[in-house]
C-alpha cells in the first residue's frame, strides 16, 4: 500500500524554522558541511577501525588480548559508521558531493553496502519512519516486535530479555545479506536501475565483500594467525558493532514518546511530512558531549531528521532553533535528558511491545 501523508498545515512552522536556521549559518559563516572538528573526527574514528587491525597482523598478541583488539575495532567501526559514514551518505558531510560519495564508502570499508544503506536509510526510513510496512527499521525480525501494528506472539512476551543479544547480529546481517537485498529491492521498484547498470552494481557489491573479506579474514591467517583465532576476533568486532549501532538507532525511535503512525484505509497519514518527523523520532542525552561526539550527533535524532543533509556537527546549534521553534508552535518535541532515561524507555516499549496489540 503507498503511503501518503497530509498537505503541509505547518507551512508556517516550516518557513520560520528554516529562516532562522538559514540565519544561524549567515550569521555564524559556517558552511552547512564539516568543519575542521569534522576532519579530526574523521581520523580518529578511521584510526580507531584501522590501527587495531595492523596491530593485530603486526604483533599477532595473545589470543585474549587479540580479542579485546578486535573488540576495540567493533567499538571503532561502529563509531565510524555514526560518525563519518552516516554524514556521507546523507550528503551532509561536505558541499562537494564527490567528497560525500567517498566518505560513503566508507560502509563498504566495514563490510556493509553503501548503495543498499541509502535505499534502507534514507528512502524507507527518513520517509515513512515509525510506519509499520514502510520503515524497515520497526519491521518484525525473526523473533522481535518492534511496532505495535505487526503481529505478535507469545514470545514477544520475553524480547525485552533477549533483544540484547540480538541487537549484536546487525552488522553481520549487512554483511552477509546485502546481496540478496539488492535483489529484494529491485523486485520492490526501489533501485530505478536498468538491468545493465543493476547488473554493473552488484558486480561491485560482490567485488567489495570478497576484498572485505580477503583483507579482514584471509590476510590474518595468511600471515599465519589461526583459523580459530581470526574467525572468533571477526565476530567479535561485528557483535560489538551490531550491539552498538542497534542500541543507538532504537533509542531514538521505538520509545515512549516517538508515535508510530498508521496510514488510513487509503493509506494517508494525518500529519504532514515535517510534523511526523517531530512526533515520530526523539532526542536523548544532548548534553553528554562524549556520546555526542561518539554517535555522530544521532542523539540529536529529531533535528536529523529534519536536517538530514546538514552535517551533525551542526545539531547541538540547531536543537535550540528547533526546541525554541516547536514550542512556540506547539508541536511536540520529544527529549530524553539522559542516556539511562532514554535506555530505560527502551526497554518498557520492548516489554510493551511484547505484551500489546493494537
Amino acid at each position: 500500500m503507498d503511503v501518503s501523508f497530509a498537505q503541509d498545515d505547518s507551512l508556517v512552522f516550516k518557513k520560520v524554522l528554516h529562516k532562522r536556521v538559514n540565519e544561524y549559518f549567515a550569521q555564524s559563516g559556517l558552511s552547512k558541511g564539516y568543519t575542521p572538528s569534522m576532519v579530526v573526527k574523521t581520523v580518529a574514528m578511521l584510526s580507531l577501525y584501522i590501527l587495531p587491525f595492523v596491530a593485530i597482523l603486526v604483533f599477532q598478541p595473545p589470543f585474549w588480548l587479540g580479542m579485546l583488539i578486535y573488540i576495540l575495532m567493533g567499538v571503532g567501526t561502529a563509531g565510524l559508521g555514526m560518525s563519518v559514514m552516516h554524514d556521507g551518505n546523507h550528503a551532509a558531510y561536505s558541499e562537494n558531493q564527490k567528497v560525500n560519495y567517498l566518505i560513503g564508502l566508507t560502509m563498504n570499508m566495514m563490510g556493509a553496502d553503501s548503495y543498499n544503506w541509502k535505499i534502507k536509510h534514507n528512502k524507507l526510513h527518513h520517509v515513512f519512519t515509525n510506519i509499520y510496512g514502510k520503515d524497515e527499521d520497526i519491521n518484525s525480525r525473526a523473533i522481535l516486535r518492534f511496532a505495535f501494528a505487526s503481529p505478535l506472539k507469545k514470545y514477544h512476551r520475553y524480547q525485552y530479555i533477549y533483544a540484547w543479544f540480538l541487537y549484536s547480529l546487525m552488522s553481520l546481517s549487512m554483511v552477509f545479506l546485502d546481496i540478496p537485498k539488492r535483489f529484494v529491492y529491485r523486485k520492490m521498484g526501489i533501485t530505478n536501475l536498468s538491468l545493465k547498470a543493476f547488473r554493473n552494481s552488484l558486480a561491485r557489491l560482490i567485488a567489495s565483500k570478497i576484498i572485505y573479506l580477503l583483507v579482514l579474514i584471509g590476510l590474518p591467517i595468511y600471515l599465519g594467525l589461526g583459523w580459530g583465532y581470526v574467525i572468533t576476533g571477526f565476530f567479535l568486532m561485528h557483535l560489538t558493532t551490531g550491539f552498538i549501532l542497534s542500541v543507538i538507532f532504537q533509542m531514538a525511535h521505538v520509545v515512549e514518546g516517538p508515535v508510530q503512525a498508521i496510514p488510513d484505509a487509503e493509506g494517508r497519514i494525518n500529519d504532514s511530512l515535517l510534523v511526523h518527523q517531530l512526533r515520530s523520532s526523539a532526542d536523548f542525552a544532548k548534553n553528554n558531549r562524549l556520546l555526542s561526539w561518539y554517535v555522530g550527533g544521532l542523539n540529536y535524532q529529531t533535528e536529523h531528521h529534519l536536517f538530514p543533509r546538514i552535517c551533525h556537527v551542526h545539531y547541538p546549534a540547531l536543537s535550540k532553533i528547533v526546541e525554541t521553534t516547536t514550542r512556540e508552535f506547539n508541536i511536540p518535541y520529544n527529549v530524553y535528558n539522559t542516556f539511562g532515561e532514554a535506555l530505560r524507555s527502551h526497554t518498557n516499549t520492548l516489554r510493551k511491545l511484547g505484551s500489546v496489540k493494537v
